[in-house]
């Protein structure tokens, strides 16, 4: 069965007498451009199930790795480090092995595609988000008093009592890993999975945005992540490109990442 429709959100890719089941409104710019290829897709068997797995995995991950860190008083260093990494394992790994499992991989399934255009979309849109926060955290200031966010305060533990290769890593993991892994199930499984139930743009951006700054776990913050996470949105919506929205998150983490290794907590993401 056919449909002659453009699927795409950005409107900048459009495809004809496409197999019904495969593209649906909102997906990824990268089926569609499988489609136009002539590549044939499985119709992914993926959904809202597997966004839950993923965000309930990262939570259960990070408390069973909590537990012994705590109990055996592991060096921040690797309490830091390790309590990081661990509920990556459910964030990234979940959606990247069930598109594979049930779809056709998590590049084409999540729209994993970087071009020029993506990178110059991303980078405007993390600049924005860098206003946008900037402008909500004096607000928060003002009302609540100053505040830091949990990777300061780990930041500032981890140059008082060392070592500095463990303050890099956790800078490096904040600028570079946290935007892959973030917007992998953020904008990425959990984004598409709305989409596919039929969910419109406008609630799948404010969803995910509201899920993204939830899961921090950072009351005081919410406010302050949540217009970096309907920027992040609304880029994979004008792309279609999950890359885009990982060069935004960067472009917003980078600063703060950079502000990290100097030193002041107040600043970091």
């Amino acid at each position: 069965m056919a449909q002659n429709a453009s699927m795409v959100d950005s409107g900048g890719v459009t495809t004809s007498d496409v197999t019904a089941g495969v593209e649906y409104p909102g997906c990824p710019v990268t089926v569609l451009e499988a489609l136009q290829r002539g590549a044939v897709l499985k119709p992914p068997r993926w959904g809202l199930g597997s966004a839950v797995i993923t965000l309930v995995g990262a939570i259960a991950l990070g408390v069973l790795v909590a537990v012994p860190l705590i109990a055996l008083d592991a060096p921040l260093a690797v309490t830091a480090i390790v309590g990081t990494l661990f509920p990556w394992i459910a964030l990234a790994g979940w959606p990247v092995f069930v598109t594979w499992w049930k779809g056709n991989g998590p590049r084409i399934d999540l729209g994993l595609r970087l071009t020029w255009s993506d990178t110059g979309w991303g980078a405007l849109a993390g600049f924005v988000g860098l206003m946008f926060a900037g402008i909500v955290a004096l607000i928060t200031e003002t009302i609540a008093g100053e505040f830091s966010s949990a990777a300061g305060d780990i930041a500032v533990e981890l140059r008082d009592e060392g070592p500095f290769w463990a303050l890099l890593l956790f800078a490096i993991m904040i600028m570079v890993g946290a935007p892959i892994v973030e917007e992998i199930a953020f904008r990425g499984l959990i984004f598409n999975a709305l989409r596919k139930k039929g969910m419109g743009a406008i609630w799948t951006i404010i969803i995910t945005a509201v899920a993204f700054s939830a899961f921090h776990f950072e009351p005081i913050r919410f406010l302050v992540l949540l217009p970096i996470g309907l920027v992040y949105g609304w880029v994979r919506w004008k792309t279609g490109s999950l890359g885009a929205a990982m060069v935004a998150h960067g472009v917003n983490n980078a600063p703060a990442a950079l502000v990290l290794l100097v030193g002041i907590p107040e600043m970091t993401p």
